[in-house]
């Protein structure tokens, strides 16, 4: 089975080999993943990171080795911490990069990097000033960048910029880490979930202090929590309903 490594900022993955099919998610720069099957215009692939699967562009990523894909996929991140930077390569061009993207895997792409960067498991308290970092950005399904992001993108990066690995789905993160009673039990950082009508979880957002909660909706924000949900303070109403609150770290 070959193997790749995204070459571009922001790589759409999408549900289908189309390019009108749904955006579920998106690579950034610097990750890999394995290519379950290709042809000439798309391919489909499951992410290193968090296994996720969809379809990208085959223009969009360069083949690597078995052996340079083992060896990068259990290496130490590291990962840009400015909103958006840019890389060199040997040609003497620049390719630009956003907030998130992979470095540590440069040495694949012969590129060269001098800016801001984080590496390794960070203090807990970090995770609402990285979570900060993307306040006011738009919501986009499938994003996860500052350009664009979802609930659950929202979640998933700003825990990877801090060493910790989620899955991308909300559905998927609420199964992680160990469930709360209340909402007095918890910390800043920990994670509130929210269901619909049928019981499904469709939303997550990151807690913070004084019964505070950040999360994409609309774009990136800062709401009310209590037992009962999310209280959008602009609309004088509730719009999620809390289902779980769990505690990752």
């Amino acid at each position: 089975m070959p193997f790749g490594i995204c070459t571009l900022s922001i790589v759409p993955l999408r549900a289908e080999p189309s390019d009108k099919s749904e955006i579920v998610s998106q690579i950034l720069y610097g990750e890999l993943f394995e290519i379950i099957e290709s042809n000439k215009k798309w391919s489909q692939v499951k992410l290193a990171f968090d296994n996720y699967e969809g379809w990208i562009d085959t223009k969009q990523y360069i083949e690597i080795s078995q052996k340079d894909f083992q060896t990068y996929s259990v290496a130490e991140g590291k990962y840009v911490t400015d909103l958006v930077e840019y890389v060199d390569c040997e040609k003497q061009h620049i390719y630009p990069i956003t907030l998130g993207a992979s470095i540590h895997t440069l040495p694949l792409l012969g590129h060269t990097f001098d800016g801001h960067f984080t590496s390794g498991e960070q203090s807990k308290e970090n995770l609402l000033k990285t979570a900060f970092l993307y306040l006011n950005t738009p919501y986009l399904w499938g994003g996860k960048s500052p350009f664009g992001i979802d609930c659950s993108g929202l979640t998933q990066m700003v825990y990877k910029l801090n060493g910790y690995k989620l899955q991308r789905d909300a559905s998927q993160q609420a199964n992680q880490g160990e469930a709360l009673s209340f909402i007095e039990e918890s910390e800043p950082g920990d994670l509130a979930f929210f269901d619909n009508e049928e019981g499904d979880i469709i939303h997550v957002g990151i807690i913070m202090k004084d019964n505070h909660i950040i999360h994409a909706h609309g774009k990136v924000r800062i709401d009310r929590l209590d037992h009962s949900g999310i209280y959008n303070i602009e609309k004088n109403a509730h719009t999620h309903k809390l289902r779980v609150i769990k505690k990752i770290i």
